[in-house]
């Protein structure tokens, strides 16, 4: 059975109706950000009698509820007054039919910079009656109803009273739905206009008010679901419309304001859970989307173990959940619940990461896989520290992370994640999928060359937290960076002697040949080969260090240094892969096909890169 009805609303009542708030806005939606040359064009095309598009309506008084507002430059004598239908398409058009058509105020609207400014509209009575005038003839003119050249200091067209809007015969555009004032003026001051302009009115001005919009009319009985499907499906020319906005609208039609429990209010003086999460650095970049996500997998989670006590087994129990259609169905109740226990456990996740050696949101790979790290801590809680489930948590993420199993859409995972993560836990349950499905190729090593990809983070703080010491500074990198000393994506061998050696930027831009260090250490060393930047080095005043002391720094790296101080890059090469593909076994937990010694030559390592 349809949802929805289709039928046509003379203009004139639908902006009665807006006018008397029996049409609002649902408080989802964003504010009016058309600009004047949209609002002419608008006009312009139904003086034309042209089709505008339909919009859409929700019939309210169902089980759907959001908090309401009316539309921009409305003001309504009565604010307790319910809708009888909410604006789901069609915004920007009866904002701006309303403002220019009704409104005895300027309308609120944009230039062409997106500076907000306030416009009267008009029309040139004389240019509409004219063949190839018509498109000239709407004009958007400043609030003080005076248009102006010479920088402002010359007036060329006079507004401000109805006697000059006559005189000049520019008709008031908030008077086309009922002229019967203006008439009266225009009869006073020129009445030997009054032919030209009746013209006008059976041309121009019967055309609005005869105007009819198609309307698309949800029932009262469509489900939050489908209204905020079917929003975002209307809106593609849009900014999609965030879970958390839905929500927020939601609850505030329950006098909840989950925007100041999110961002914190002065007003209100609320600190906000944003403000407590993020005082950790490595939850810089957690979204109240994410926030919902666990909220969402905590109370999906604790139905589905209800469903098993009462005896409910495979889809009859309900489903482990963080997808929009769970977070959609959080009552307020649920949220209430739920809060804390999910804040607590993204603090614990920061805890968790710090011990990992992550310390700042540059270096957290995915922030998706924070979802279900958070909601299994905040179970948990004190029993994450225990060596056992320490050690499996640990290797489910970085499985996570070094198999690059969370980017794109990932809701799906982060619900099996939690639960899965969980049994296995708590009853040694199967391995969770992301561990079992985890798959890291040798090959990746040498196509990993930017920070941008989650294994490389993985990598580079592995590195970091082998204690990797500086090679100006002497002391560990992780600390440097900790204290905020400046630091490098150092090439081992430099990027300018690769060339020379015409090695290609394919193979020495991997991370095989790359570690971080100190600013000033990276730019001591410069382009020179690695024999004479290690001496350099070596011998500055406030290095000083031998061969053995500069070797266990470089060994601290994962970096032979015997290859490097006789400039062998392809011994140096294959030796870090097998280190470092070590250092992945060790942090997924399981075997690796490493490359044999001497299995990549320098014409095969070549050859696979300038195939790709």
């Amino acid at each position: 059975m349809s949802t929805f009805d289709s039928t046509k609303i003379a203009l004139t009542d639908v902006i009665k109706e807006i006018q008397d708030g029996k049409i609002q806005l649902p408080d989802f939606q964003r504010g009016w950000v058309w600009d004047e040359e949209h609002v002419r064009s608008l006009l312009i095309s139904i003086a034309r009698s042209f089709p505008v598009g339909a919009v859409m309506f929700l019939s309210t008084g169902g089980n759907v509820k959001f908090q309401m507002r009316p539309i921009e430059n409305v003001e309504l004598e009565d604010h307790t007054i319910e809708p009888e239908r909410l604006i789901l398409d069609g915004q920007q058009r009866l904002t701006s039919l309303t403002q220019v058509l009704a409104l005895d105020k300027p309308v609120k609207t944009f230039n062409e910079k997106k500076k907000k400014i306030n416009r009267y509209y008009y029309i040139d009575i004389e240019n509409a009656l004219l063949d190839d005038g018509f498109e000239d003839s709407f004009h958007a003119v400043d609030e003080d109803r005076l248009v102006k050249t010479n920088f402002g200091r010359d007036v060329v067209l006079d507004l401000t009273s109805a006697q000059k809007e006559c005189e000049v015969f520019y008709f008031p555009c908030n008077q086309i739905l009922n002229s019967d004032s203006w008439e009266e003026d225009l009869q006073q001051f020129c009445p030997e206009k009054f032919p030209e302009y009746m013209r006008f009115r059976k041309l121009v001005l019967n055309a609005f008010r005869n105007y009819h919009i198609p309307v698309i009319a949800l029932g009262k009985s469509t489900s939050k679901e489908a209204v905020c499907l079917v929003f975002e499906k209307v809106n593609t020319g849009g900014v999609t419309l965030s879970i958390f906005e839905l929500v927020t609208a939601s609850f505030a039609a329950e006098n909840y304001n989950l925007r100041d429990d999110w961002y914190g209010s002065k007003k209100r003086k609320t600190k906000g859970r944003k403000r407590k999460i993020k005082e950790e650095a490595i939850l810089e970049s957690v979204e109240p989307s994410d926030f919902l996500q666990s909220i969402s997998l905590l109370n999906t989670y604790a139905m589905r173990q209800k469903d098993f006590e009462n005896g409910k087994t495979g889809k009859a129990a309900s489903a482990v959940s963080a997808k929009r259609v769970s977070i959609l169905a959080l009552t307020l109740g649920d949220y209430l619940k739920w809060a804390d226990k999910a804040e607590n456990g993204f603090m614990l996740a920061a805890k968790f990461l710090r011990k990992e050696c992550f310390y700042g949101t540059r270096d957290l790979p995915y922030r998706t896989q924070l979802v279900p790290l958070a909601t299994v801590l905040s179970i948990l809680q004190e029993r994450w520290l225990e060596p056992i489930i320490y050690d499996k948590l640990s290797r489910w993420f970085w499985c996570g992370v070094l198999g690059e199993l969370y980017g794109g859409a990932v809701e799906t995972r982060i619900a099996n994640d939690m639960e899965e993560l969980l049994d296995y836990i708590d009853s040694e349950g199967p391995l969770p999928k992301t561990i079992y499905e985890a798959d890291f190729q040798s090959s990746r090593l040498d196509t990993l060359r930017t920070r941008n990809s989650a294994a490389y983070k993985g990598l580079n703080t592995l590195v970091l937290r082998g204690n990797a010491k500086d090679f100006f500074w002497k002391e560990s990198v992780q600390q440097l960076d900790f204290e905020e000393v400046a630091l490098d994506i150092h090439h081992i061998f430099p990027k300018a002697w690769c060339e020379d050696e015409e090695i290609t930027p394919e193979v020495f831009n991997s991370i095989l040949n790359k570690t971080p260090i100190s600013y000033k250490a990276n730019r001591m060393i410069g382009r020179k080969a690695p024999s004479v930047y290690l001496k350099s080095l070596q011998q500055h005043k406030n290095v000083s260090l031998n061969d053995e002391e500069m070797n266990e720094i470089l060994t601290s790296h994962f970096i032979n240094p015997a290859a490097l101080r006789c400039d062998d890059f392809y011994a140096f090469y294959e030796n870090r892969r097998a280190q470092l593909l070590e250092l992945v076994e060790g942090a997924m937990g399981k075997k690796i096909r490493k490359p044999v010694e001497g299995e990549y030559e320098k014409s095969e390592i070549e050859d696979q890169y300038e195939e790709e």
